[in-house]
């Protein structure tokens, strides 16, 4: 103790002012009061970064896991099941029109004799298809057009902006009725009828998160740097919006398969001999109250990929959104 008073003197700054040089501490001049080192470390939260929390977060709804499991496999048998059969989708036999299921033909047949579940899987890898294409496009135009339009301002802003108020004015669906009139009902034109005015509201979205963040010190230094406007856009203000746009792009596949499937069956959309889930819907729907069962599975696998694609969107908000972290 009193070679402990000593040294505490020894810092005693003298007359002058200065420090004395002489002065050093050992490990005995410090001491932990009431908690340990040993337990503190224990006590400490290991770091977690956004997207483990995310994952974590995500795991715990047991719906959303369930879509998720229930999406795999039916992306599994959309690669895989038409194989299975042993039928071809486009073959049609007299001697085989409108089958009940059985054991050579898992969900029947059509009226032309062709394969029902090698059809539906088959319709359901085309509408999967169109749908994560239209979501894709509708992110990457929405998300360069908004962050360019918060970003640059001024007449970008307002040009861009007037275009997105004028397209918006139009009903979508006269949009995509022009489009397929005049292109055809083939898959370019599809693409083309339900991207046309797809990006609109992803690009609001966006241009009202990049105005709050444009004026973060990382752009500051990026443009220091001499970083050009689209390196600024794309590598620090697009990332920093990835998880409302992943949310976006998930939400969206759902709403583009019902859209798809909806113009097809109203005769808008694809045609024979393409096929999708609203073709064979639209072919079911004529035979309804003889064979129903032509119409019930390409409109169970319609609702069941819908659905778990709204679970795993739910499930995806919830894991992603900051303040509902625990």
């Amino acid at each position: 103790m009193k070679n402990k008073l000593k040294r505490a003197v020894s810092y005693a700054v003298d007359s002058l002012g200065h420090v004395p040089q002489d002065v050093t501490l050992v490990p005995e001049d410090f001491v932990t009061r009431g908690i340990s080192e040993a337990d503190l470390e224990g006590n400490m939260r290991p770091p977690v970064s956004y997207w483990s929390d995310a994952w974590r977060r995500f795991k715990k709804n047991p719906l959303a896991v369930a879509a998720l499991v229930v999406l795999g496999l039916f992306v599994v048998l959309v690669i895989f099941a038409p194989m299975t059969s042993g039928h071809d989708a486009y073959l049609m036999d007299s001697l085989v029109t409108n089958q009940e299921p059985s054991g050579s033909y898992w969900f029947g047949t059509d009226a032309l004799g062709r394969d029902l579940w090698t059809r539906v899987w088959v319709g359901a890898r085309v509408s999967l298809i169109v749908a994560i294409a239209c979501a894709m496009v509708q992110i990457i135009v929405g998300s360069i057009c908004g962050a360019a339009m918060a970003y640059f301002g001024g007449i970008v802003d307002e040009v861009l902006m007037r275009i997105i108020e004028v397209v918006s004015s139009v009903p979508s669906l006269l949009i995509s009725l022009l489009i397929m009139m005049v292109a055809g009902n083939n898959m370019g034109a599809l693409l083309l009828a339900m991207c046309i005015t797809s990006w609109m509201d992803t690009a609001r979205q966006v241009r009202g998160l990049v105005k709050g963040l444009r004026e973060s010190d990382y752009v500051a230094a990026a443009q220091c740097l001499g970083a050009s406007p689209m390196t600024i856009i794309v590598r620090h203000l697009i990332p920093n919006t990835l998880s409302i746009l992943l949310l976006d792009l998930f939400m969206s596949i759902p709403t583009y398969i019902f859209s798809e499937a909806s113009l097809s069956f109203l005769g808008m959309g694809l045609k024979a001999p393409e096929i999708s889930l609203g073709t064979l819907i639209s072919d079911g729907q004529a035979m309804l109250q003889i064979y129903p069962f032509q119409l019930f599975y390409p409109a169970l696998v319609l609702c069941l990929i819908v659905l778990a694609f709204n679970l795993f969107g739910d499930g995806l908000r919830d894991a992603l959104d900051p303040r509902m972290r625990k």
